[in-house]
């Protein structure tokens, strides 16, 4: 064993391996995607033997393999953030009918803000809808233990189990004492058995719905008196016969925990005797463990709920009062006595134990500026923007100039270029989820058919979701125009492979799966290609797809420019410099800026633009808009900009995104 100092998702990964998990599969989505990485990278080092590890196309396709991989008794794990689990969810509510025999836990990462998501969707309520035990860690360490402990409870009911963390403990980092090297536990010798139960049939099914509804009672006993599962339900008193209750769950509990002691040491420092009180840690919220609960509330007459995202715990409290006719008072999110969305902190929790606690203002602590500062002293919006030198930018700009005045709806995706939709390219109209923006077009260019309709997609959404709108489009021969951003990485969640790129996380490189050759097996009768930081060509290409009747489409290939070495960066002639600002308003690319008090031959009184070149690339785009050739690249030529591979030989040219 060794002490590691590990982030968060990186601890689940070495509890994982030292449970022996035997297949490891999920699609990226932050805040869940190192903990495959880093089951990817200590098999490279050979530290994680007998594993097989992979991204898939995508969360649907990773739990099939994995559900086979199962029946065999190989313990395996799944991978995804909480909107992801929306796409594995039809394998998902039939496997739990069917069963597994190895473990099967499954790993999904919730995103309070959201942070990196379109949805605050709460992982907890999705187990409550399958009927799936979850474990809710409040801390990276607790979470270590739950990873251990779902496999076993997976494997001793036959059920697939959900471990859910939150952002702040999939991206905390503490000291874990890990294995130097793991082995994946063998496949039992007997593997697969053929068995009538395998198949889920009507008649089966209904027989199963009744095992899951009784397990799932025998799950929540457990919950609440095997000690190695209680334990994730701590209660704890502080002080004698206390009236006042506090639950939390998740990383909530850590925050009220510290949060009480900070209200105790302020109410000390006034003299203000704090009122006994009894917390509640709730570990393992579905199958919500009744027992424990009913001791918690003994003798309480209010409990504050704290909790991310939706009131969960606060829902199963009330019914167990109504049930067991209790008179305890339950306040939380529905009461407004908690926050009803985002991320909980600290301070916050702080101030909510004082009001609750009855203790006066004055006592309270006193919070820090926060990201939920009150409505009428907002703190300062840092918007999010493309990356300077994005070839997505230019993409975007050759668009909008081919389309000129034309009437277009420009349906987005999820990704790096959602941020398309910022000004000043305005490039993005709609979006909705991964891959929606194919079969969305297709809709406005049934309803509205006098607007042209064009989607964009990434490369790595290309496979993951984006297949079945392509053949919907050829298939019902849609009059529209996708543009396929191929950047040669999934660039959103950190750059991992997809199958566009050929490489694969167990070590060989793959032939590449190429879009074109799959868009005309489609039958698209119009594929063009362009580069996008060449913006002639750039805007021919979509004039040639846009001018098509028919299912076009336009594939602008260029390297996210994390892949690339960065260029001799652009300059601005002062002499030249008109001050017209067009290559700020055209194309918003972070690295150009303003300066207001700059003085020139043309410019006048009217200042110049400049290039930081700190964070220019060298991509030339700038050079290609500005109307007065004030701006150029350094060489003298745009030609020279090195766009060479990265040295890990993850991508030479294309994109993506997911």
């Amino acid at each position: 064993m060794t002490k590691k100092l590990l982030m968060g998702n990186e601890a689940f990964a070495h509890a994982a391996l030292e449970a022996g998990v035997r297949v490891v599969a999920g699609y990226p989505g932050t805040p869940s995607s190192e903990l495959i990485e880093t089951v990817a990278k200590l098999h490279a080092e050979g530290a994680a033997r007998g594993i097989h590890v992979e991204w898939s196309t995508n969360e649907k396709s990773a739990l099939e393999l994995l559900a086979g991989a199962s029946y065999t008794g190989a313990r395996c794990l799944f991978t995804c953030k909480q909107v992801g689990l929306n796409v594995a969810s039809d394998p998902l509510m039939s496997l739990n009918y069917v069963g597994v025999k190895g473990g099967m836990v499954l790993f999904v990462a919730d995103d309070p803000g959201p942070i990196s998501s379109q949805t605050e969707q709460d992982t907890r309520r999705f187990a409550s809808f399958a009927k799936l035990p979850v474990l809710d860690p409040a801390t990276p360490d607790q979470g270590f233990a739950m990873m251990q402990a779902a496999f076993d409870l997976s494997e001793r009911y036959h059920t697939p189990v959900i471990v859910r963390p939150t952002t702040r403990i999939n991206h905390a980092s503490t000291f874990f004492d890990v294995a130097d090297a793991t082995d994946a536990r063998p496949v039992p010798e007997e593997g697969f058995e053929r068995d009538s139960k395998w198949v889920i049939f009507p008649r089966r099914a209904y027989q199963a719905h009744g095992e899951i509804n009784e397990r799932l009672v025998a799950i929540a006993h457990d919950f609440a008196v095997e000690p190695a599962l209680a334990a994730f339900n701590p209660i704890e008193e502080q002080g004698a016969s206390p009236r006042f209750g506090i639950v939390a769950g998740g990383v909530s509990a850590a925050y009220a925990r510290e949060a009480l002691r900070m209200v105790e040491a302020r109410a000390a420092e006034r003299g203000i005797e704090v009122p006994a009180c009894r917390f509640w840690q709730v570990g393992t919220p579905y199958p919500f463990p009744e027992e424990t609960a009913a001791r918690f509330v003994e003798g309480l007459d209010q409990v504050l709920v704290l909790e991310e995202l939706d009131h969960v715990l606060e829902d199963a409290l009330l019914v167990h009062a109504s049930r067991t006719h209790a008179a305890y008072e339950v306040r939380g999110r529905l009461t407004g006595d908690a926050r009803d969305r985002g991320e909980n902190d600290v301070d916050d929790i702080a101030r909510r134990i004082a009001r609750f606690l009855g203790i006066p203002d004055a006592a309270a602590p006193t919070a820090a500026p926060t990201a939920y500062a009150a409505e009428d002293d907002p703190l300062p919006v840092r918007p999010p923007v493309l990356c300077a030198g994005c070839p997505h930018r230019g993409s975007f700009y050759a668009v909008k100039r081919a389309l000129g005045k034309t009437p277009a709806v420009l349906c987005g995706d999820i990704g790096c270029y959602t941020l398309g939709n910022a000004m000043p390219l305005d490039a993005v109209d709609t979006c909705l989820c991964m891959g929606a923006g194919i079969t969305m077009a297709q809709g406005f260019s049934v309803a509205e058919p006098q607007k042209k309709a064009v989607a964009f997609v990434g490369d790595s959404t290309f496979f993951a979701s984006g297949l079945p709108g392509f053949a919907n489009a050829a298939y019902n021969g849609h009059d529209i125009t996708v543009c396929v951003l191929d950047n040669a990485t999934t660039a959103m969640t950190g750059s991992q492979p997809h199958p566009g790129t050929g490489v694969t996380l167990m070590g060989p490189k793959r032939k590449p799966l190429s879009i074109p050759r799959v868009l005309e097996a489609f039958g698209f009768g119009c594929i063009v290609h362009a580069d996008p930081l060449d913006l002639d060509a750039s805007v021919a290409a979509a004039r040639e797809a846009l001018d098509y009747e028919g299912p076009s489409a336009i594939l602008f290939e260029s390297p996210c420019i994390q892949l690339v070495k960065p260029g001799a960066p652009a300059i601005v002639d002062p002499a030249t410099c008109t001050g017209c600002k067009k290559c700020i308003t055209e194309i918003g690319c972070p690295a150009i800026g303003f300066d207001a008090d700059a003085r020139g031959a043309r410019s006048k009184e009217r200042g110049q633009a400049f290039v930081d070149a700190s964070l220019c690339n060298g991509c030339g785009l700038c050079t290609q808009v500005c109307p007065f050739g004030a701006l150029s690249m350094t060489t003298g030529d745009q030609t020279n900009v090195s766009r060479e591979t990265s040295s890990d030989g993850s991508a030479s040219e294309g994109g993506s995104h997911a």
